[in-house]
């Protein structure tokens, strides 16, 4: 193991409460460090390769990739003398590398069986000792628990001090710099005086509540009692003190970010765009998308939002004069084509159906790219007669048979095109897709499965059950335009229609002030309108009527007002004085928190009318907001967000190990854990039940992988999990997939997982040079069979200096063992019977998902506290800094009191002074930033 992996497992091992009690000082091998000390003799020690043998060993086979030049892995032997000046930990490293036959590398020379084994002898000399020293010192002596004095929960600042003095320093100290942390001069009365002390203080607490501080096996400890008052105590000292002084915290300016952009395109206009064609991904900070910090603003961005209010103005207008364009719509891969997609005409299966907005009534043209075979020819040709239909709103517009002779060598490829097809003009929905010749089980020599391309090989041989699949779906066009149709977005538009000339104007102006109202999401001021309607006049210099407002509405959604949710601040303020955010603005808070669209007319009246600040009548727009269906972007937007659902379309689990898994499932296990939030929402049930829920949500494709019977059909249900072995959000598919790789579990992954998205205690990532990969070991395989992940992981740790971290993680990790990479259930793994014991970094007996859940609501302060967090950070698009503890603790005591209802955590943001108050900025002038 190199060097920086130690200090990695270090800074983990104390960043979780532990220790390793070992330090590196050099990456490479030196002969000459003064701690190369000899090492004792091992039981073993006679049979140890001699140390002139073991440099010419190293000469031979190591140094021509481990030279100071190259560092292969941070490691150079040029230097080497002997096992005896190896770093013991490098020496660990060596073992476990030669002992499963990684090094040296396969195709290179290699020293014979007994040479090896004797090296290793001397290796494991140098490398044993150590760790069993280490292992001994920490096993052999007691732990001591203290009761420190307190009244309740109430300790006095003197008690608190020794007890950091006594028990934190153990670890925190100005040697050891535990976590890069010293508590050496800890005073609790400095807390609330000073920023450094009150951030250590709010970690110091967070690790506390976790149960990952002090650490279960340190020679003294705290009992039970006295860690309670401590916590309760300090909380409550910084708590006064920030209610006496509360910081609200600041903000700057928020852009929408491409979802809320597109919401605000449907609302405003009725159409339903795709903005990534034209807007980069955002970027995500503090597990969301719209942390204002992290919302860079570049010259790439701003020809994006220009191109994509061209676009989107000329979709929503029409554009009589509109030429040919194109565009293609992609079918996922690993997605099941053998049954009906939703959104095609009945009687159908596969291809795919999507909205495409026309710009122009007019002819257009579809075309169709089908999947091959390795050698070219298309996938599927031994069924003969297959057919693609191609309809516009479930009307057949045309029906192409596919010559099974279809080849890439052919002029035209693996693709059809249907003759011009007369489209109107608006959203319209497009499905290409095969007809459906028969329905009912496949009898084949090979088991029927989802993921139909897992072999594209097979597609040209008989008696093997392989249809034709749709690639993709390109629409071209228009060719002949007719005008332009009246549609949804052009009824939004066109409020009014000028008669004559002298109508123009007036009409126009009326138009262009309900539209940046819309947009900028208040009253759009005089001047502002003057602005646009410059822009129609140019528009309409240049065309017609429609064409100036066309180009009206093109400038309105480049406007900073509509791109940018800027708050108005009260003038004459000074730096770091406080301010309440105003009505409207607040209005525009609240609607992008709990709908993630802009506010509708009703809060845009009440907030105009000045009630909304008064906290009745704030309470009841919130509880009426979540009563509406908009409301579910608290599922789809923060929780699919925060619970990292996007994750699960990156997995994609092996097509030969795991052939039932296709993209339609993974989509279903997202839409699972949606609409299972949903409800916690929309019932208002108890935080808690993510993760003690007897419920969830599944349609038939779902149903059948969970072997859940009498479900039927593509709509998701609820269905009850009593007698199952599923329970909460860990039951769900969705987590188990993310968190795993594509031929097994990740008990890492899911261990990481549970640590920083319900805990808030992130493990830092491991160091470049260790190797995670559990498959790269030549000992996965032991007596002719495939070892389980439990005793893959267990090689693992067997390493004394990585066996401190995975402790931790694993453990949780393991517990959910039952549940393979697909989400479904099982009692083997490789033959092995399944073990999921364990026990929680603090001790707490788990066995399997039931034991975790139950462990983890031991640690329910902690659960609560994350969650809490991540609702602020997702409504105020900020981070939730040291100073916003104080909030979350008091929003979580009062949702305490009201059963931890949803509901109840979502009006305490909203009634926060985080939500309804800011910090006023500093400003630097240019000057001021030339002469720093």
């Amino acid at each position: 193991m190199p060097n920086a992996t130690l200090k990695w497992c270090g800074v983990l091992a104390l960043g979780l409460g532990l220790s390793v009690g070992v330090s590196l000082d050099s990456r490479t091998v030196d002969a000459q460090a003064p701690s190369a000390a000899p090492a004792p003799a091992a039981s073993h020690a006679p049979s140890a390769l001699p140390a002139d043998a073991q440099k010419k060993l190293i000469q031979d086979y190591c140094v021509g990739c481990h030279d100071d030049a190259q560092l292969t892995g941070g490691v150079s032997f040029q230097a080497f003398t002997s096992a005896a000046a190896v770093d013991p930990v490098l020496a660990a490293k060596m073992v476990h590398k030669l002992k499963t036959g990684q090094m040296p590398p396969a195709g290179m020379p290699k020293p014979d069986a007994t040479t090896v084994n004797a090296f290793v002898a001397a290796l494991e000399a140098r490398a044993l000792p150590e760790a069993a020293k280490a292992a001994e010192s920490t096993a052999a002596a007691p732990v001591q628990v203290i009761a420190y004095a307190h009244t309740g929960d109430v300790m006095t600042p003197t008690v608190q001090n020794t007890m950091v003095r006594e028990i934190c320093t153990q670890c925190h100290n100005d040697k050891q710099r535990a976590g890069g942390v010293s508590m050496i001069g800890f005073d609790v009365a400095t807390v609330t005086r000073s920023t450094a002390q009150a951030e250590l203080a709010e970690n110091m607490l967070a690790k506390l509540r976790a149960g990952m501080m002090p650490k279960s096996n340190a020679p003294k400890r705290p009992d039970q009692a006295s860690i309670h008052a401590f916590v309760v105590s300090l909380e409550s000292r910084i708590d006064r003190a920030a209610a006496l002084h509360p910081d609200p915290g600041t903000r700057t300016f928020q852009r929408l970010n491409r979802a809320e952009y597109a919401d605000a395109v449907e609302t405003m206009l009725g159409i339903d765009v795709d903005v990534s064609q034209w807007l980069p991904p955002d970027t995500i900070s503090h597990n969301f998308d719209n942390i204002a910090d992290a919302q860079n603003f570049s010259p790439t961005l701003l020809q994006g939002y220009l191109g994509a209010a061209d676009a989107i103005a000329r979709l929503a207008v029409g554009d009589p004069n509109a030429g040919p364009g194109s565009a293609t719509y992609s079918v996922d891969r690993t997605a099941s084509q053998m049954l009906h997609v939703d959104g095609a005409p009945y009687g159908t299966r596969g291809g795919l159906s999507v909205v495409h907005i026309f710009p122009a009534d007019g002819t257009y043209k579809f075309k169709m790219l089908f999947h091959g075979t390795p050698t070219g020819q298309l996938f599927g040709k031994t069924v003969l007669g297959e057919q693609i239909e191609v309809s516009v709103n479930g009307v057949r517009e045309a029906v192409l048979t596919i010559p099974p002779t279809l080849d890439e060598s052919d002029p035209n490829g693996l693709t059809l095109e249907t003759p011009p097809i007369h489209v109107d003009a608006g959203p319209q929905r497009v499905s290409a897709a095969f007809i459906n010749r028969f329905d009912g089980p496949i009898d084949d020599l090979l088991e029927p499965h989802n993921h139909t391309l897992a072999d594209t090989q097979i597609g040209d041989g008989q008696g093997i059950t392989t249809l034709p699949h749709l690639r993709d779906f390109t629409i071209t066009g228009p060719y002949k335009t007719t005008g332009v149709s009246e549609t949804v977005s052009r009824r939004k538009v066109f409020t009014c229609r000028p008669t004559s000339a002298a109508e123009e104007a007036p009409c126009a102006r009326s138009i262009v002030t309900r539209l940046a109202t819309q947009a900028y999401r208040r009253p759009a001021t005089p001047s502002e309108i003057a602005d646009v309607m410059k822009f129609y006049d140019r528009g309409r210099k240049d065309g017609d009527f429609e064409s100036g407002i066309r180009t009206a509405l093109q400038a309105v959604l480049v406007s900073p007002h509509f791109l940018f949710r800027v708050e108005d601040r009260p003038a004459a303020l000074r730096a770091g004085q406080t301010y309440k955010i105003d009505s409207l603005d607040l209005a525009s808070r609240l609607s992008y928190f709990i709908w993630a669209a802009q506010p509708d007319a009703e809060l845009i009246k009440v907030a105009r009318s000045g009630r909304l600040e008064e906290p009745a009548v704030l309470d009841a727009q919130v509880h009426r907001m979540l009563k509406d269906p908009r409301a579910e972007s608290l599922s789809t937007r923060f929780a699919s967000e925060w619970l990292r659902l996007q994750d699960v379309g990156k997995m994609h689990p092996d097509a030969i190990s795991y052939p039932y898994y296709d993209a339609t499932l993974g989509d279903a296990m997202v839409r699972e854990t949606q609409l299972f939030f949903n409800s916690l929402v929309q019932e208002d049930r108890n935080v808690l039940d993510l993760l003690t829920a007897d419920y969830t949500f599944v349609n038939e494709r779902l149903a059948r992988h969970y072997g859940i019977p009498g479900v039927a059909g593509p709509e998701f249900r609820r269905v009850s999990l009593v007698g199952t072995h599923r329970q909460g959000l860990l039951g769900q598919g969705s987590v188990e997939v993310l968190t795993s790789v594509a031929d097994r579990t990740s008990p890492v992954q899911r261990g990481k997982w549970v640590l920083e998205v319900l805990l808030g205690q992130p493990p830092p990532p491991p160091p470049p040079n260790v190797d995670t990969n559990l498959d790269d070991s030549a000992a996965a395989a032991q007596g002719g069979r495939t070892l389980s992940t439990r005793e893959r992981m267990e090689q693992h740790r067997a390493n004394p200096f990585c066996a401190s971290c995975h402790s931790v993680i694993d453990p949780i990790g393991l517990s959910l063992e039952n549940f393979d990479p697909t989400g479904r259930y099982r009692i083997k793994d490789n033959g092995v019977a399944v073990d999921t014991a364990g026990n929680l970094y603090d001790g707490t007996r788990m066995v399997g998902l039931a034991g975790l859940n139950a462990a983890l609501v031991k640690h329910q302060d902690t659960i609560l506290e994350v969650f809490t967090e991540n609702l602020m950070a997702y409504a105020l698009g900020r981070r939730v800094e040291y100073y916003d503890m104080p909030t979350v603790r008091s929003i979580i005591r009062n949702a305490g009191q009201h059963g931890n209802h949803i509901s109840a955590y979502i009006v305490g943001v909203v009634n926060s002074p985080a939500f309804r108050m800011s910090r006023a900025e500093s400003t630097t002038t240019t000057a001021a930033r030339q002469d720093q």
